[in-house]
């Protein structure tokens, strides 16, 4: 700007401007702060909705894991139970096999324990037999001398000295096994007896009975050594 002075001078003038002050942004500023208020409001509810839509996504997320572990829990269970089934049927096999075995087993065990006695039955049956069979190849012999005991006691000739032999000696040969039968009256019997002489019949016997014996019979055990020699007689 120029101002002109006395005598013509024109002297420069600096104008002076004053800027006016920036108007003043209040209500932008309050607007702002509205909107970043209602913004700030705002968010907190785009959050809570988000917050709720996770919580119900989570929700929904655990419902589905809960579900998908009962399905699993369920698999698992059916899967027990058929392990489970499985299991006792191999037992069962098991048992039933463990059973047939020790059936199989005892009667095996019986098999032999029955040969084994039929077999023990049998050497003893054997081991006697030898035993008879020695005795009576010692005691035939024998048996004629004691006839002839028996035929001197008849005669009353059996004393001193002896007689202390012959009760010796009839004492050995009965420890040996060696028996007498043959008496008068015993029922004739073929097995037994040695029939020399029928005498007829007697009323006071039922059946064919021994009335005289000539010589004793000698017998080991069930075997005959020597049949007796007798008189029979038959019922009238």
């Amino acid at each position: 700007m120029t101002k002109r002075r006395p005598g013509g001078a024109e002297e420069a003038v600096e104008e002076t401007t004053t800027e006016a002050p920036p108007p003043e942004t209040e209500p932008e500023t309050e607007a702002g702060e509205e909107s970043t208020d209602d913004s700030e409001v705002d968010a907190p509810e785009g959050d809570a909705s988000e917050s709720d839509d996770a919580a119900e996504t989570g929700s929904d997320e655990d419902g589905s894991a809960e579900a998908a572990e009962d399905t699993a829990d369920e698999a698992d269970d059916e899967d027990d139970v058929i392990v489970d089934d499985s299991e006792v049927d191999f037992m069962g096999d098991a048992a039933d096999e463990v059973d047939k075995r020790v059936a199989e087993l005892t009667t095996d065990l019986q098999r032999l324990q029955a040969e084994y006695v039929n077999y023990k039955r049998r050497v003893d049956r054997d081991r006697e037999l030898v035993s008879q069979n020695a005795t009576y190849k010692v005691l035939t012999p024998i048996v004629e001398v004691l006839d002839t005991i028996d035929r001197a006691r008849e005669h009353g000739e059996v004393d001193g000295g002896f007689k202390a032999v012959a009760d010796q000696l009839e004492k050995i040969v009965t420890n040996l096994g060696l028996k007498k039968f043959g008496e008068p009256g015993d029922v004739f019997d073929p097995n037994r007896h040695e029939a020399l002489s029928h005498m007829g019949t007697d009323p006071e016997v039922e059946e064919t009975s021994v009335k005289l014996v000539a010589k004793a019979g000698y017998m080991i055990g069930d075997r005959v050594v020597r049949a007796a020699q007798v008189l029979v007689v038959d019922p009238e």
